[in-house]
């Protein structure tokens, strides 16, 4: 048995929906969510999860010209949040959809800086 399938990550996923429901609400930035995600998870819903809200900060500009698609992507990520609200892992196909952008997860690994977690999108931004 893989070792993130004998782990309950409850808690966690309920965490990251609470960061999911502040961006969706406006209360915390994107950037801000992804400072709080859990460190060093090793979770494949919870790092979906964090490229779900890294694509949501990168289409910035998109969201701002294209209220359908602003609508769409707010409507994923409301899915997402419900998913982890109740402790579930997300589907295959939205875990399997963020695999190609990175080859090990982009959660940070400890407390790092602001500055620390911009590199990283940048990295991600870029691949």
């Amino acid at each position: 048995m893989h070792r993130s399938e004998s782990i309950d990550y409850t808690h966690q996923r309920q965490r990251v929906a609470r960061l999911f429901y502040g961006v969706l609400t406006k209360k915390l930035p994107v950037r801000e969510a992804l400072l709080r995600f859990p460190k060093a998870c090793e979770d494949k819903t919870i790092i979906a999860s964090w490229h779900a809200l890294c694509h949501l900060e990168a289409d910035e500009d998109i969201r701002k010209r294209d209220k359908e698609y602003c609508i769409e992507q707010d409507e994923y990520i409301e899915y997402i949040a419900n998913v982890l609200e109740k402790g579930e892992s997300l589907p295959e196909n939205i875990v399997n959809a963020y695999i190609p952008y990175h080859d090990e997860p982009l959660t940070p690994k400890s407390n790092k800086t602001l500055k620390g977690i911009i590199s990283q999108l940048k990295k991600f931004m870029c691949c």
